[in-house]
């Protein structure tokens, strides 16, 4: 069987070679590059089944390798590792496309199962979910990973389809922040992270005609969010 192909873009040479080490053994073929330029040469010329993507690099960032790789490769898992830990950094990451943020310095332990997860939810995932999907004046296909919103046609990151399906699946539930994190992202419930609410703001700027106002997405406070196709009267938000 072939082992999975991990791309580490990363500068910091003592920080990239104990991601090196590590990685290669769980027994993954791991490539590294020290340059944002250098990364994008790797992603064209090599099939990679996971991107490690550093920030702060020499030359182009990673938000604009990121954004780039996003252009050819919107399904490419990708995992952010940066220093920069203020939300508007995180949530300029997860906009550009990535699946998931963890900040500097991080726990060992929790990027390799990141990178598990990661990994078998990619190998293995296949929508459930098959033709398309109606809802307002939106169109969802997801076995496509296309979609038809408010800003026109969308190509979808493999994350986004796992949390539509998920939201697909239990439309009118209410589903707590542990239930989505644990299906869509395979997390342990009880992690605390914002991606998942970056995510579901996302989604919002996607198909929501006014994404202050909620009609499909919508928060039930203190409990977690809930997909409604069809809304009637009024909503919580």
């Amino acid at each position: 069987m072939n082992r999975p192909c991990i791309l580490v873009i990363e500068d910091e040479q003592h920080i990239a070679g104990g991601l090196v080490f590590n990685l290669e053994a769980e027994g993954y073929r791991v490539l590294l590059a020290e340059s944002g330029e250098a990364g994008l040469e790797l992603l064209q010329q090599e099939k990679i089944d996971l991107l490690v993507l550093d920030l702060m690099l020499p030359g182009i960032s990673g938000y604009e390798v990121c954004r780039r790789l996003r252009e050819k490769l919107p399904r490419l898992p990708v995992l952010i590792l940066s220093a920069r830990s203020e939300e508007r950094d995180r949530i300029k990451g997860l906009k550009l496309g990535a699946d998931d943020y963890l900040t500097k310095p991080f726990s060992l332990d929790e990027f390799l199962l990141r990178v598990g997860g990661m990994l078998k939810r990619s190998e293995w995932y296949r929508p459930d979910t098959t033709g398309e999907i109606i809802f307002g004046n939106n169109r969802v296909d997801l076995s496509e990973g296309l979609a038809d919103g408010r800003r026109g046609e969308i190509r979808l990151t493999e994350q986004e389809i796992r949390l539509l399906q998920v939201f697909f699946e239990h439309e009118g539930e209410i589903l707590s922040r542990g239930e989505l994190l644990q299906r869509a992202w395979g997390m342990d419930p009880a992690t605390e992270t914002r991606t998942l609410d970056n995510f579901v703001a996302r989604l919002r700027k996607y198909f929501e005609s006014d994404p202050a106002e909620p009609r499909h997405f919508l928060t039930v406070r203190g409990r977690g969010y809930r997909f409604v196709p069809n809304p009637t009267g009024e909503q919580e938000s």
